[in-house]
């Protein structure tokens, strides 16, 4: 028997058990205080919303050296049920819960308001969302918390013990995820309180990701054999393709109704991954390099980024500038990243920590009424010193948790499992049905956790 795997075995057994006899919040609502169609909409949104994270894993195992195919989806897939229970424990509170100490400008929620998902019933709270189930909400912000760690993992691809990833992303959704979600979306939240625009994640999900990524690069190192020779570029073309479409959920999803304000952000979110995903192209071309698949699938996708915080606040015409100006300092970054010899697996930091950068700033320059183009600098002052805070919270606190983290499971493999491979050293698989010979055999139990 693996101790190994003993702990969570019994603690899942234990939250199995409390949840037999955990007393239920009665699941009524009056249905007068629903609207149809919001909430139509908002079940599409939420499923829309998840599809990203299986397009992730596409998107990111094309892009590793085969013999890492199936741990580098998996690292996203086991997103979907770590965070999903966690959130039902105690994310959500953390998260949308009263603010700790009852403080009108917080940066935590207490753990035990929504624990176990008491309370969270069809009825809508007025103050998250007045036309939908408040049950609802809560799904559809579930599904932004199980993404943004698997956004990390293009960071340290190819290197992680699984059993120590499992562990760091539970620590980052509690103490990185859950405070930034608080701060930023709760009523009482503090950036919310000082006017930082955030409409679907740019804040919350792309620059944390981003930073905790970089943060993850350096803390494990260089890999000991760098390729970049993609595996399988169809697989990268259907993940973007995936996360495009997912990606209307998530902006459009975030005016949370079936509104004028989900239209517009449906049609910038598409406009400016288009316009990112082009200039990707082009000024790969203009550099002298050729303009290739999957540089129209990381252009698209850093377009995407860039306009989540601005989707419902700036028009279409600047929707193209935002991904055309991401797209390039994007590309730039990526180049410089190379240059340096930093082993950002998949380039995690240049495309979504600067691309959200770069959406966040827009957003403190464009954003109707209140940005920098209308007179206004407040709103841009406070992005501003917002970017510092996050991100010094965000690299910083990641590190330390990844620090935490080794102490407790080594978070790197050895070199012969690296060598060997993620998929048969961590989980005896591999991609496709290839006759094992029996050295091959011998060495993957050798180096098999």
């Amino acid at each position: 028997m693996n101790k190994r795997w003993l702990f969570p075995f019994i603690f899942l057994a234990l939250l199995a058990g409390i949840g037999v006899f955990l007393p239920s919040t009665p699941y009524v609502f009056d249905t007068s205080k629903i609207n149809a169609g919001d909430t139509a909409w908002m079940l599409t949104a939420t499923g829309l919303v998840l599809l990203m994270t299986p397009g992730l894993s596409f998107f990111y195992a094309g892009m590793v050296r085969f013999k890492n195919l199936i741990s580098t989806m998996l690292q996203s897939f086991v997103a979907l049920g770590i965070v999903s229970l966690l959130w039902v424990v105690c994310g959500f509170s953390l998260a949308f819960g009263e603010s700790m100490g009852g403080l009108k400008t917080g940066i935590i929620g207490n753990p035990f308001t929504y624990f176990m998902f008491q309370n969270v019933t069809g009825l809508p709270v007025a103050e998250f969302a007045a036309t939908i189930p408040f049950a609802l909400f809560a799904l559809f912000q579930l599904k932004f918390a199980i993404i943004t760690p698997a956004l990390i993992t293009g960071g340290f691809a190819e290197r992680i013990r699984f059993s120590a990833f499992l562990l760091f992303i539970c620590l980052f959704s509690v103490f990185i995820y859950a405070p930034l979600a608080h701060a930023t979306w709760h009523p009482n939240g503090l950036l919310r309180n000082w006017g930082v625009l955030d409409f679907a994640g740019g804040t919350v999900v792309h620059i944390s990701a981003g930073f905790a990524a970089l943060a993850g690069a350096m803390f494990l190192g260089k890999r000991k054999q760098i390729e970049d020779e993609p595996s399988n570029i169809p697989f990268v073309m259907l993940g973007t393709g995936m996360l495009w479409f997912g990606w209307f959920g998530f902006n459009g999803g975030s005016a949370l109704g079936a509104n004028e304000t989900a239209t517009l952000a449906f049609l910038t979110t598409n406009t400016a991954s288009a316009a990112a995903m082009l200039t990707w192209l082009f000024f790969d071309g203009i550099t002298g390099k050729r303009p290739s698949a999957m540089g129209a699938c990381i252009g698209a996708v850093v377009g995407l980024v860039a306009i989540t915080p601005a989707a419902a606040f700036v028009t279409v015409g600047q929707s193209i500038f935002i991904g055309f100006t991401a797209s390039i300092i994007s590309n730039l970054a990526v180049r410089y990243k190379n240059k340096i010899g930093l082993d950002d697996t998949l380039d995690v930091f240049p495309c979504h920590g600067v691309g959200g950068i770069v959406g966040m700033l827009m957003t403190g320059i464009f954003a109707k009424d209140v940005g920098l183009i209308y007179g206004q600098t407040q709103t841009f002052t406070y992005h501003l010193l917002a970017l510092a805070m996050v991100s010094v919270f965000t690299f910083g606190g990641s590190y330390l948790l990844y620090m935490i983290t080794d102490k407790i499971i080594p978070m790197r493999v050895v070199a012969d499992n690296e060598e060997l491979g993620l998929d048969l050293s961590q989980h005896n698989e591999v991609a496709t049905k290839i006759s094992i010979n029996s050295a091959v055999k011998k060495e993957q139990e050798e180096y098999a956790m």
